[in-house]
């Protein structure tokens, strides 16, 4: 375990984006305020993160818009002013984030270990984390709490979401029981077949299954939940781009299980324990799945990334991503055989 920090009463945490990495950051932060109940966090973060995490207990959220450019710089350099940190938590590689870390004052810098401090973020740090061998993403969060002297935990979450919230689930679901397909993830190439989709819905009816559709507004995101619709038997329940994070997040938690790619609403479902079969082709679930629930992924990951780079797993550096269209190598079947064990069927 790192060095304690006894005194250690103002903290900045610096992770901008995405969805899904939030949600790992989540589990650290509440065990840094587990182990300093009193500690006054401050987290710079997007501002579509933002909307999901809120109303966070004990953090003060400033929002960092990537889209203002160098005007966007300028507004944290503002909010920053006549601002002290005992230790800053710069939890993001990308030289945008990097950049950004520049006008937060802090004494302590902690980033990744040279191993994973890529796009040169060891430069804007004084302290790294332990060097780790083969994390998952939020094993590789925890190492930051680590890094202050707290002996971490399994992780666990606390999400900010409220009456509203479960009232739309009320009005829109009611109590009958269902499963959720989350489709779309950030990157078409991410995504299963539509027809794909359409028949794990259809199987979901057959068990007794209201099915709900979930996602984002995004243009993709709508047309692909439209072209799922088109081919299922019974229509599912179609909520694509008509919640807000939160009410999504509500959506996760009542549901029964969640089918989805990698993609921020899985981990989200993660977030407030509810099963998630994760589809995978380019990246390793062993690093980027539904961290509570890698055993029901559904993954032809190794095949692929072996196929492409002429080598066993074994002898290809972990995190290598799998490239090209991918996704149509899972079949219907793998993702029927994960949800019969997971519901127990025979």
């Amino acid at each position: 375990m790192a060095e304690q920090f006894p005194n250690l009463k103002s903290l900045c945490i610096l992770r901008l984006s995405a969805i899904g990495d939030v949600c790992h950051a989540v589990a650290m932060v509440q065990q840094i305020q587990k182990h300093y109940p009193e500690i006054k966090i401050t987290w710079v973060l997007g501002k579509v993160e933002h909307r999901l995490l809120q109303d966070l207990p004990g953090v003060e959220f400033i929002i960092f818009d990537k889209s203002k450019g160098w005007r966007g710089y300028q507004e944290l350099r503002t909010q920053m002013r006549d601002r002290a940190f005992d230790v800053l938590l710069h939890m993001q590689v990308a030289l945008r984030a990097s950049i950004a870390s520049l006008f937060i004052p802090a004494t302590t810098r902690i980033g990744f270990d040279k191993v994973r401090a890529k796009e040169g973020q060891w430069l804007f740090t004084n302290k790294t984390v332990e060097v780790q061998q083969q994390p998952h993403v939020l094993d590789g969060f925890l190492a930051f709490a680590r890094a202050l002297g707290i002996e971490t935990e399994a992780p666990h979450w606390l999400m900010p979401h409220g009456e509203q919230d479960q009232a739309f689930v009320a009005e829109h679901i009611g109590n009958e029981k269902y499963a959720v397909i989350s489709p779309a993830a950030s990157k078409a190439e991410r995504n299963w077949t539509e027809q794909g989709y359409a028949q794990v819905a259809d199987y979901l009816t057959t068990l007794g299954y209201q099915v709900v559709l979930c996602g984002g507004p995004a243009p993709l995101e709508i047309e692909l939940a439209k072209a799922i619709t088109k081919h299922c038997k019974q229509p599912p329940l179609n909520l694509v781009g008509k919640t807000s994070l939160k009410e999504m997040l509500a959506v996760l938690e009542n549901a029964e299980l969640v089918v989805a790619p990698d993609t921020g609403p899985a981990h989200m479902a993660v977030t407030v324990n509810t099963p998630v079969i994760g589809l995978y082709a380019h990246s390793n679930p062993q690093r980027t799945g539904p961290y509570l629930y890698r055993d029901n992924v559904v993954s032809v990951y190794q095949q692929a990334i072996e196929q492409q780079q002429g080598k066993p797993l074994a002898q290809i550096p972990f995190g290598t991503r799998a490239k090209g269209e991918l996704m149509h190598l899972i079949s219907f079947d793998m993702v029927k055989a994960q949800i019969d064990k997971l519901l127990q069927i025979n």
